[in-house]
């Protein structure tokens, strides 16, 4: 069985928080509106658009700045010269690149699954890419629809890269917050695995403008590195900032920090929960929340325990709530979540989230 955390830690966090990991994406093609709209349907305090950038300087919604995963552009003949390898953050990638499309051409395309093997393609097709000005404009109307604010949690993508490029996005993601009325006084929370732009936004809001824009630190597997760090020659990596005087630096620039599930309870050999870390300890007692990502509700992403059958591509509720409340007992302030639904039905049935 798993150890369910039994240490005494609470969230710094008024009310712990459901974001729904790009929109609805168990249940609908990931950044579309149709997955923000089921995210919001069912219960997601916070929904998370990754921004790249187009040729012509317009953010968009997609995890990667390589659309061909997650959009039919492969089927397009008139788009087909434009497959090409590039290196990305160290990587080379081969596929289509939203920087080399203007928007008009990218709304041409269709949203796609990104995992086939695992979820259901019933939605291929139907879903264009949503810009994140249409993302405000949509959260704004289901706000004013359902009478609760609807938080942003956007996530600026290669924002090393894109800068070398000259797409930066730091200072055109706050101008398009201050153009809406909306993100003028909503809960934002600017997030990115890098820390030099985190830092640089923390600059920019000191003088109190952008009062309800918050900055979230994301954190890779320990021996990774914070691309920007890496791109200098720096040595820092993510095991570092997750050491108490990790977190307290970060505690200087951001209000949270998001580190993979596993780095809060890991996973033992035999696939099984082990014992949690001190890591929310740690961020609370530096004053960082503690957002986690990503619960999933396949048994492909399960504690073996906690599996439903044995089939990998099993949509197991059951399973995940009872992950998510093993996670919610160490603490943590909100967490992301792919199926929003079932993050709510864990989160509600807690006597200490109520």
């Amino acid at each position: 069985m798993p150890v369910v955390a039994t240490a005494a830690e609470k969230p710094l966090a008024a009310k712990v928080l459901v974001i729904g990991h790009r929109g609805a994406s168990a249940l609908r093609p990931e950044h579309t509106l149709a997955s923000y709209e089921k995210a919001i349907v069912d219960g997601a305090d916070y929904i998370e658009p990754d921004l790249v950038m187009t040729k012509d300087g317009v953010m968009v919604a997609r995890h990667e700045n390589e659309i061909g995963s997650t959009t039919d552009v492969a089927s397009h003949p008139e788009f087909a010269a434009r497959k090409t390898r590039k290196t990305i953050d160290g990587v080379a990638v081969d596929g289509w690149f939203s920087e080399d499309f203007t928007l008009a051409e990218l709304k041409t395309l269709r949203a796609r699954e990104r995992l086939p093997r695992l979820r259901s393609t019933q939605y291929d097709g139907q879903f264009p890419i949503a810009t994140l000005d249409e993302i405000i404009a949509f959260v704004a109307a289901e706000s004013a629809a359902r009478g609760r604010v609807i938080g942003i949690i956007p996530e600026i993508k290669h924002g090393t890269y894109f800068r070398g490029i000259g797409l930066p996005m730091e200072d055109e993601l706050l101008a398009t917050l201050a153009a809406h009325a909306y993100t003028r006084t909503a809960p934002v929370e600017i997030q990115s695995f890098e820390i030099g732009n985190l830092q640089y936004l923390h600059a920019k809001l000191a003088d109190g403008t952008h009062g309800n824009v918050r900055l979230l630190q994301l954190l890779g597997d320990a021996d990774e590195q914070p691309y920007d760090v890496a791109a200098a020659g720096g040595k820092l990596d993510y095991g570092q900032m997750m050491t108490p005087a990790g977190l307290r630096t970060i505690a200087t620039y951001a209000n949270a920090i998001g580190p993979g599930i596993r780095a809060i309870i890991p996973l033992k050999f035999d696939h099984l929960l082990g014992e949690p870390t001190a890591l929310v300890h740690d961020a609370h007692a530096a004053g960082l929340e503690v957002h986690p990502y990503t619960f999933r509700p396949e048994n492909y992403f399960l504690p073996l325990d906690r599996w439903q059958g044995i089939d990998p591509r099993n949509f197991n509720e059951a399973g995940s709530i009872a992950e998510i409340r093993t996670y919610l007992a160490t603490g943590i302030d909100a967490f992301f979540t792919d199926d929003p639904a079932i993050g709510r039905k864990a989160l509600d049935g807690m006597d200490n989230s109520k």
